[in-house]
């Protein structure tokens, strides 16, 4: 296999491909040297030699045994890459977004659907253990929420500065724009201009909003947003967001809310949360978000036949404090928590990974395939537009389909 892009996420990907067995890593590119070579010397240091090369045109003619590319470039390269790849005779992991656009990210779905290789794209939570447990478990077979009511998830992150790099690394400016950089700041900071990335729903919201369609196994159909440039000077993309989409299923009206800001961390956390009238389950990459919560009217005793299964673990109540403060008539009484009996050590995106690896030995089914991904992507796309129009905008199938 070979690997398309170098950087950040890049080395993401590398180290949890470095804990895959049955894989062999023989080439890599990066347009920039600097990446290129301390990828380099990175798998080296892991016993790992790779040839590396600028492009993936010319890794593709170059390595003539490849099986399978990753692909971790910038957003708006994913699709050329993907699909020349694919057209190749190899099959693509490409992480997330699928494209900064909608019709990119379609001709990908077309180009795999064309070629039959297999495209899977990195939206990771769809592998990991937890998650499947909760929804294929809980959520769906024991339906611990109930009917399911509500949703929202949150992804916030405190002040940064804009990435730099080593002043003696620059590429040419010629260099620059035949990838179509302007200079070495957009390229750095890539995500946050219109040609080349999505912006904050793109990078973080992604993975999120996908839980909302995957959990409630769904396709909103209507989306409202608002959002701003109200901080940064230097970006193209707003610097927060607050997205609201409206499911209909068949028990009745889901509406999820989406936050994310890149301005406050907001005391730290990211996850999913799905609420019902029995139940509400809060659940995180980080398993220290993750929890479980019974109404008060939803059956103690069948929560206690879960906890027998071991779908659930009770969590030891926190002693109540004596402060003799009454609490208002209108509140709910505290609830009972609990915790999802399902742990794993790997790396988050090994399984993922692991996945795209057993298909193309026919051991198993992508868990993302381009074609679903672009059924949860195309809603982000939408919600950008919303955020534009400053109304709510319809969704269609026809939206959410290549």
């Amino acid at each position: 296999m070979g690997l398309v892009g170098v950087g950040r996420m890049g080395h993401v990907l590398t180290d949890s491909l470095l804990r895959i067995e049955g894989i062999q890593l023989v080439a890599i590119a990066d347009i920039w040297d600097y990446a290129r070579e301390y990828g380099r010397k990175y798998l080296k240091a892991n016993k790992i030699i790779v040839n590396a090369y600028e492009n993936h045109e010319d890794l593709l003619a170059g390595e003539k045994d490849l099986q399978a590319v990753i692909v971790a470039t910038p957003d708006v390269w994913h699709a050329p890459v993907t699909n020349d790849c694919l057209k190749a005779g190899k099959d693509v992991y490409c992480e997330k977004m699928m494209s900064n656009t909608l019709e990119a990210a379609r001709s990908m779905v077309q180009t795999m659907r064309a070629t039959g290789k297999l495209l899977q794209i990195g939206h990771q939570r769809r592998s990991n253990p937890r998650y499947l447990f909760a929804r294929n478990r809980l959520i769906r077979e024991a339906r611990i929420c109930g009917r399911l009511t509500a949703a929202n998830a949150q992804w916030n992150r405190g002040v940064t500065v804009d990435f730099g790099w080593p002043k003696k690394s620059d590429m040419r400016p010629e260099q620059l724009a035949r990838y179509g950089y302007a200079d070495m700041h957009q390229f750095r900071n890539w995500r946050w201009f219109h040609k080349l990335g999505g912006g904050p729903l793109s990078d973080l919201g992604a993975h999120q909003i996908d839980m909302f369609n995957w959990f409630l196994d769904a396709r909103p159909r209507s989306v409202m947003a608002a959002g701003g440039m109200d901080y940064y000077q230097t970006h193209e993309w707003y610097d927060n967001a607050m997205v609201v989409y409206e499911y209909g299923l068949p028990e009745g009206v889901v509406r999820a809310f989406y936050q994310v800001q890149t301005t406050t961390s907001a005391g730290g956390g990211y996850f999913e949360y799905f609420m019902g009238d029995n139940g509400s389950l809060k659940i995180s990459e980080n398993p220290n978000q993750t929890a479980l919560y019974r109404e008060e009217r939803a059956p103690k005793e069948y929560w206690a036949e879960l906890v027998k299964k071991n779908y659930l673990r009770e969590k030891k109540a926190a002693p109540a404090e004596a402060t003799g403060t009454k609490v208002d008539v209108r509140e709910s009484k505290e609830l009972v928590g609990y915790d999802i009996p399902v742990s794993f050590n790997k790396k988050i995106h090994q399984p993922h990974l692991e996945n795209f690896f057993k298909a193309i030995r026919g051991e198993a089914k992508l868990n993302c395939p381009a074609d679903e991904a672009l059924a949860s992507e195309a809603v982000i796309f939408k919600a950008n537009e919303a955020i534009a129009a400053k109304r709510t905008l319809d969704i269609t199938k026809a939206d959410t389909e290549a």
